[in-house]
């Protein structure tokens, strides 16, 4: 009773032909159990019948009655005389052994009968031995063959599940490693969410920021607060004659309370959709007026792309020229916004999709597009629960965004010196 003849015990009562297969072999064993039983008690009676038949003969050949003489007229029997003595006695032996030799006759004839008959139903029992013997060869190989293709399989399934299990292992090493690379860009993209905001850098508070020119003029002006001049127009537009530097306030704020109960309720399920009190009055109030251009039906492609975070803005290689005048202009590549319809020197184009096509903007634009793209990034932030501040931090930094897109809409905008 070893593992191997239980796993086969289990795979026969698994295959119903192989289950018949074994309950065939165990008929055939029983029956030569009783053919066996059949032929011993055959022969027990065959040898008893022959024992009985030469007890028979032998009883018959050792019978000698002694004659009754008896004398002629009434008078005693006298002892008979040699001569018919031996008469009845040559009578008697030859009688005795024409008996013993028809009953050995008869006695061979009946032992022949049935020993015809005997060796007639050991035929028949021969033939009926050797068919068994070629079914229960034939069902020794099949069941040889079932149990080979039996192990073969198993072999294979085993083989197959070798294979999937590295290949599985393989997949999980790959995917663990993926998942410790995007822990490790959640939690940077975290890290930079929570020391910064998505809005656009104020280049006097970050100098690195700066390009080296802007940098040196700023530090102009810092030394000279008192002082005023004459700063040359750059590309032929008249600047203001004097800039006087006014001295930095401290800024004052005050929290409304219908816009913060209205933020507070759209941060419980923050969506982008516009059914909350909070974004449809953001709508109405600050992107809507933001993205109104000229063209109204790119204004609205426009906004739908920036909805769906599918908008790009590319900065277009401008070569200044080396003389300062007013046909300059012509030099630095388009000239006309697509959204605005005015003539202006385009620094940036945008592209609406993957499959769109480029679009020239002026810097006005593009900071108000800019102001709107910074304000969806903050609120997606939001949902996705990147931001780590309190409700009342979050509301003053989208009130901040507010004021950018206003500004923004209302033509102010920082010029992009990089």
């Amino acid at each position: 009773h070893s593992s191997a003849d239980r796993d086969l015990k289990r795979e026969i009562l698994r295959y119903p032909k192989l289950r018949r297969l074994v309950l065939a072999i165990r008929e055939l064993q029983q029956l030569f159990e009783g053919l066996r039983g059949f032929i011993v008690h055959y022969c027990i009676c065959l040898f008893s019948l022959i024992k009985a038949m030469f007890l028979n003969v032998r009883s018959l050949v050792d019978l000698d009655p002694e004659p009754d003489l008896r004398v002629e007229g009434g008078g005693q029997a006298g002892p008979p005389s040699g001569r018919a003595h031996g008469d009845l006695s040559l009578l008697r032996r030859s009688s005795l052994e024409d008996r013993e030799k028809e009953i050995r006759e008869k006695g061979s004839e009946i032992l022949r009968e049935q020993l015809d008959a005997a060796k007639k139903e050991l035929k028949l029992k021969d033939k009926e031995c050797e068919r068994l013997s070629q079914v229960r060869n034939q069902l020794e190989q099949e069941l040889e063959e079932l149990t080979a293709s039996l192990f073969e399989e198993a072999h294979k399934m085993v083989r197959e599940a070798n294979v999937k299990r590295a290949a599985s292992e393989k997949r999980l090493k790959e995917a663990q490693g993926k998942i410790d690379v995007l822990q490790a860009e959640v939690t940077a993209l975290k890290t930079l969410v929570l020391t910064s905001t998505p809005s656009s850098p104020n280049r006097q508070l970050h100098p690195q920021l700066q390009s080296p020119s802007t940098r040196g003029a700023y530090k102009h002006h810092s030394r000279n607060k008192s002082m005023s001049g004459t700063i040359p127009s750059l590309a032929g537009r008249a600047e203001p004659s004097s800039v006087s530097i006014q001295p930095v306030s401290k800024e004052e704020r005050e929290m409304d309370s219908v816009l913060y109960a209205e933020f507070l309720l759209w941060k419980e399920n923050p969506s982008l959709e516009r059914s909350s009190a909070f974004l449809s009055r953001v709508y109405s109030e600050d992107v809507g007026p933001c993205l109104s251009f000229t063209r109204s039906e790119l204004s609205q492609r426009v906004q739908s792309a920036v909805e769906s975070n599918s908008l790009t803005i590319e900065p277009v290689a401008v070569s200044a020229p080396p003389v300062v005048k007013a046909s300059a202009t012509e030099c630095g590549g388009p000239k006309k916004c697509a959204l605005s319809g005015m003539s202006r020197l385009c620094r940036h184009r945008i592209k609406l999709g993957d499959k769109g096509s480029y679009h020239f903007i002026s810097p006005s634009s593009r900071a108000r597009i800019a102001a709107v793209c910074n304000f969806f990034t903050y609120i997606r932030y939001i949902q996705q629960g990147l931001v780590r501040h309190d409700a009342e931090q979050m509301f003053w930094e989208v009130m901040r965004l507010r004021r950018e897109m206003t500004t923004a809409r209302l033509g102010f905008y920082v010029a992009d010196q990089g």
